[in-house]
């Protein structure tokens, strides 16, 4: 952890590490939701493969069920939230950077 000299600068860094947890929660909520689409494709591949239905066949009707299309937009809108968490971490840390070196170049 850094050395702070303020308690603004302090408040700034704490945020910043408060939203990148967020951001990381947020991406693991869409990897799991991209894992279960890709284990939705594979099932559904093997089945038609039983049936005799092409791997081509079988992805379009996984991409048309209901389970394919949650999660995607599962892993989008999580995505999505992830880079916006990124984004307000990025500018709260810049701020906590420009206290520091504002106070730094007043010592």
């Amino acid at each position: 952890m850094p050395k702070f000299h303020s308690d603004e600068e302090h408040a700034a860094w704490t945020l910043a590490e408060s939203l990148i947890e967020q951001a990381r929660a947020m991406m693991r909520q869409a990897e799991t939701a991209l894992e279960t689409w890709r284990l939705g494709k594979e099932l559904t591949v093997q089945r038609c493969a039983r049936r005799g239905i092409s791997p081509t066949d079988a992805e379009i009707r996984w991409s048309e069920t209901a389970n394919a299309k949650n999660a995607l937009t599962d892993n989008s809108f999580h995505v999505s939230l992830a880079t916006m968490y990124y984004g307000a971490a990025a500018a709260h840390y810049s701020r906590a950077q420009y206290l520091h070196s504002r106070f730094s170049a007043h010592v």
